[in-house]
């Protein structure tokens, strides 16, 4: 399987792979983008199986990440991973095709009951 963290911060970043480590997803293929064009750019060359993205960054926030990617690749698991947890924000998540939203701060349990949900066939 290959993942993809899109997050601006490095730190976040090493926090998700960390957490995927511990999850049991130590084995898999872990790419890393720090903005929203680095991650279209690169799933133009390989489309990742998962992607695991923050809302709030420089440039192309998530969201708009997000209804870029379904235009390109409507099948891509998406998830976000954000400070951002409203109601509304959820509903606008789930509206413009986010599988999950993972609120910060997380557990490992709580990432692993998130993917179980969108990886299960």
């Amino acid at each position: 399987m290959n993942i993809l963290v899109v997050d601006d911060s490095k730190a976040m970043r090493m926090i998700v792979r960390r957490t995927l480590r511990q999850i049991g997803y130590g084995s898999e293929n872990v790419l890393e983008a720090s903005t929203g064009d680095e991650a279209l750019e690169m799933v133009k060359g390989n489309v990742p199986d998962l992607m695991l993205c923050d809302w709030n960054m420089p440039g192309m926030s998530g969201l708009e990440l997000l209804r870029n990617i379904r235009q390109r690749t409507p099948d891509l698991r998406f998830v976000f991973v954000t400070t951002e947890c409203t109601n509304e924000m959820r509903l606008e998540a789930k509206d413009a095709g986010a599988d999950y939203l993972i609120s910060k701060p997380f557990t490992a349990e709580h990432f692993q009951l998130a993917l179980n949900t969108v990886l299960r066939p």
